[in-house]
């Protein structure tokens, strides 16, 4: 019997991990979890059409990619084919929410085309098991599949690594 239950405990695990090359299992961000800047929900499902670039973030670590969102701004995508979600993992940090307010304010102006998700509870680190206290990269097909993930601060053969993705999948 233990050994069922560990075993159905290690798939369920597995099962709500995203991995690369599946699309990951639908999450909507919204109410006490957080949603987009206008306080309206967010779902995955918008991950879907264009190739999306999704940068998973602790407020405290908003300038460890800095790098990749400035290739990604010189490299000139098409933003009918191409998009980037911002989700700040608010429940990451000691700053205040009205210190982090402004600093996206700052940001949207910076990069218009971005969306903008506040996270409050880190509810993609528990539904997609993404790194908290961190800065995540992923990057999404047109069809809504992960083609790539990586925690941390992107060295420059992994940003050249994303923008070759990005070519190959526009």
């Amino acid at each position: 019997m233990k050994k069922i239950l560990l075993t159905a405990l290690v798939v369920t695990s597995f099962l709500s991990a995203i991995s690369v090359g599946e699309i990951p299992k639908e999450v909507t961000i919204e109410a006490e979890d957080g949603g987009l800047l206008n306080n309206e929900a967010w779902s995955s499902t918008m991950l879907k059409e264009k190739v999306f670039v999704l940068f998973y973030v602790d407020p405290d670590e908003k300038d460890t990619n800095n790098a990749l969102s400035e290739a990604l701004k010189k490299r000139g995508y098409d933003f009918n084919q191409y998009g980037t979600v911002a989700i700040i993992n608010l429940a990451a940090t000691w700053l205040p929410n009205f210190a982090i307010k402004s600093s996206l304010k700052s940001k949207q102006e910076e990069y218009p085309n971005t969306t903008y998700v506040k996270d409050k509870t880190k509810y993609l680190v528990k539904e997609w098991e993404l790194t908290d206290d961190s800065s995540d990269i992923l990057v999404f097909n047109k069809k809504g599949a992960l083609i790539y993930q990586f925690a941390g601060e992107l060295p420059p053969e992994e940003i050249d690594k994303v923008l070759k993705l990005i070519d190959k999948n526009i």
